[in-house]
């Protein structure tokens, strides 16, 4: 084994350790009865606790957003926050469809339950200090990934990802996304069925990846005749990939300063 693919490894392994301190919050969906026309808009970085437990209400809800990543010391996206919230702080939610725009995400997750699930949260949302705590001990085996700015080449574009929050294959690659500063649309693409948690592995040798339920699965599974996640499409170079490791190599040698 290389040193390559030994450093990878152990960066799937820690991100497995957030996905078990976060008891599995963010892998399945219970997708919202009233979808938005126009994509939502979150301004956030990968690292935030704050951050992340809006991430996780983006998948239980089954919410597609477009990602404007704002790592510290970032030059992209934090001065325009700050022209339009007034302040640089994490998360902010921006809402086309009814014009809201809100720091908190312990008002973000409630509005998107309200505006978009029609219904409350779930009893453990509504303890919202003690999910945003477990979210902080998540991001300790993370080592600060997620966090800072690093350089990059900015795509004309924004980039299109599809993942789940708790995914330990896809938080490596947001990470990274995070730390270039490069938009993304994320495709919420929890699973809601029992045939979602089978590994592609075997829905490969089974030559079954089964049909699933969810727009974002149904459009993957077209797109790419599997599901895996994580997935990127690029329509800027027009190159599409699953695998963390790949995408990774690809992110870095395409947009890598």
């Amino acid at each position: 084994m290389d040193s390559q693919t030994l450093r990878h490894n152990l960066n799937i392994v820690g991100s497995m350790a957030s996905t078990l301190i976060r008891a599995g919050q963010g892998i399945a969906t219970n997708p919202a009865p009233n979808k938005p026309k126009k994509l939502l808009e979150l301004y956030e970085f990968e690292g935030c606790p704050y951050c992340r437990v809006v991430r996780e209400a983006l998948t239980m809800l089954d919410l597609d957003a477009l990602i404007h990543p704002c790592p510290k010391g970032g030059q992209r996206f934090r001065p325009r926050l700050v022209e339009r919230g007034g302040k640089a702080q994490f998360p902010y939610l921006v809402d086309p469809n009814t014009g809201r725009e809100m720091y908190e995400s312990a008002d973000i997750v409630p509005y998107l339950f309200e505006t978009y699930g029609q219904r409350k949260p779930p009893l453990h949302w509504r303890v919202m200090f003690l999910q945003q705590v477990a979210s902080g001990f998540a991001g300790i085996p993370r080592l600060g990934a997620g966090m800072r700015v690093r350089p990059s080449n900015p795509p004309k574009k924004p980039l299109e990802l599809y993942s789940f929050e708790s995914s330990p294959f896809a938080r490596p690659v947001r990470e990274l996304l995070c730390e270039m500063e490069i938009p993304y649309i994320l495709r919420s693409s929890g699973r809601n069925k029992a045939s979602d948690w089978v590994p592609p592995l075997i829905r490969d040798r089974l030559s079954d990846h089964g049909s699933p339920d969810t727009d974002n699965r149904q459009a993957l599974l077209a797109r790419a005749g599997r599901i895996s996640i994580p997935y990127l499409a690029d329509p800027n170079t027009g190159a599409e990939m699953s695998e963390s490791a790949s995408i990774l190599f690809y992110l870095k040698t395409t947009y890598g300063a």
